[in-house]
């Protein structure tokens, strides 16, 4: 896709977009590569960062939130709320703070390939053990 894309520049003769569409795919393929890596670290099939909506609900199954809540990220304005939560509840399983959440929702081609290829572990189990042992009071 990328070829076509360069020829189609070529034969259009606009050179000065020749840059900034390679710099454009450059930050998209290093996105999806982060978002990729992240899947992987918390045992998903890192090929459904590129399928949409399918995506969407291997993040909620990340952030340990209901399949459901695709649905919520299908309603405007409703998403980009529902999508923070997720990438602060990700953030979080990773043992970041809330801040690199909202960082990975407002920036997410800076913020995903620092947590998945950074040294970050998925922490799935001790988050829960951690959450209940609050409810236990031990």
């Amino acid at each position: 896709m990328i070829i076509y894309i360069y020829i189609y520049l070529h034969k259009t003769k606009t050179s000065f977009m020749e840059p900034i569409t390679i710099i454009y795919i450059a930050i998209i393929v290093l996105a999806i590569a982060g978002v990729w890596k992240v899947f992987e670290k918390a045992g998903q099939p890192g090929w459904a960062a590129i399928i949409p909506i399918y995506n969407y609900y291997i993040m909620t199954k990340i952030a340990g939130e209901p399949g459901w809540w695709v649905l919520l990220m299908l309603i405007p304005f409703v998403n980009i709320v529902i999508f923070i939560i997720i990438c602060i509840e990700i953030a979080q399983r990773f043992g970041k703070g809330a801040g690199f959440g909202v960082g990975m929702a407002l920036l997410s081609p800076i913020f995903w390939p620092i947590l998945g290829f950074g040294d970050a572990q998925y922490m799935n189990a001790g988050l829960e053990q951690d959450i209940n042992s609050i409810g236990t009071g031990s």
